[in-house]
């Protein structure tokens, strides 16, 4: 996406078709060079999750590869407060499912440009942002935050790979504990469900009222998985006594002389019922 050719009147911001405002980065104060990210206020109807606001919602795009959650921060903060900074790799929304991992088990993260999402503490700070001058560059690295690149970066983060035995048995205690905590909230949530949802002798399920706003269910999972396991046991025991093709015979036969000795005693019923009639003409 490149800025229209349309000069703009200068101070002023540079507004391309689709709502983008453009920003200028600069990497220091020695760069020649400029970078251009484009800016917008966030608006997605699909979404309503309080992590990204739709009226304190910044999203960025072309973010330079150098560019990290910090440095964003500490960009955008000349506009006011930033409550949160979310870079990934393409557009979309930020539910991620499991438990929160540490980034020494998460895969390494794609080398390339970035989407971002700026939460400001005030809705202010986005038309404070899209009215900033193209002209005025924003500079990345200084001197308080410098910015590693080529070959320092690299052994950066080699040495940051390495971690000491002690801090990642800390992380992995951690870790495990959350994850007993979870399990154990789990099986305390379905022994509630089981007991409040439990038939009686009669095979009545007690329907009790949910949270406000949501319609109350007669069975919960638990009893759904016994009404299966009922109507599973009915079916294999119904297959077992017709397993052989003898069983299956000798059933019909069965069954066949039951409907005959019911049909010989509704005929003697009848026959003697002719009989016990009386003709009175008068």
């Amino acid at each position: 996406m490149a800025p229209s050719g349309k000069k703009h009147a200068r101070g002023q911001p540079c507004v391309i078709p689709g709502g983008f405002t453009v920003l200028s980065f600069q990497f220091d104060s020695d760069s020649l060079s400029r970078h251009s990210v484009y800016v917008k206020e966030h608006k997605v109807r699909a979404e309503r999750g309080s992590h990204r606001p739709l009226d304190r919602t910044l999203f960025v795009l072309n973010i330079p590869p150098y560019c990290t959650q910090g440095v964003i921060r500490e960009l955008f903060s000349q506009f006011g407060d930033v409550q949160s900074v979310e870079l990934r790799d393409h557009p979309g929304s930020s539910k991620e499912s499991g438990p929160k991992l540490s980034k020494i088990f998460k895969p390494v993260c794609k080398q390339g440009f970035k989407v971002g999402y700026i939460v400001f503490q005030n809705s202010s700070s986005i038309s404070a942002a899209k009215s900033h001058s193209h002209e005025k560059a924003l500079q990345v690295s200084t001197e308080q935050r410098p910015i590693r690149t080529g070959v320092q970066k690299w052994i950066h983060q080699y040495t940051e790979s390495f971690i000491q035995p002690e801090k990642l048995q800390q992380i992995v205690d951690s870790f495990m504990k959350d994850y007993d905590k979870r399990k154990d909230e789990e099986e305390e949530r379905e022994r509630e469900e089981a007991e409040q949802q439990q038939e009686d002798e009669e095979g009545w399920v007690k329907v009790t009222r949910g949270q406000k706003g949501t319609k109350a269910r007669p069975h919960s999972e638990a009893a759904n998985q016994r009404a299966l396991q009922k109507e599973i046991r009915k079916k294999k025991r119904k297959e077992l006594m017709n397993f052989y093709t003898w069983q299956h015979r000798n059933t019909q036969k069965e069954h066949i002389a039951e409907l005959r000795k019911k049909f010989e005693e509704d005929k003697q019923r009848i026959a003697l019922l002719r009989a016990q009639r009386k003709f009175r003409p008068y």
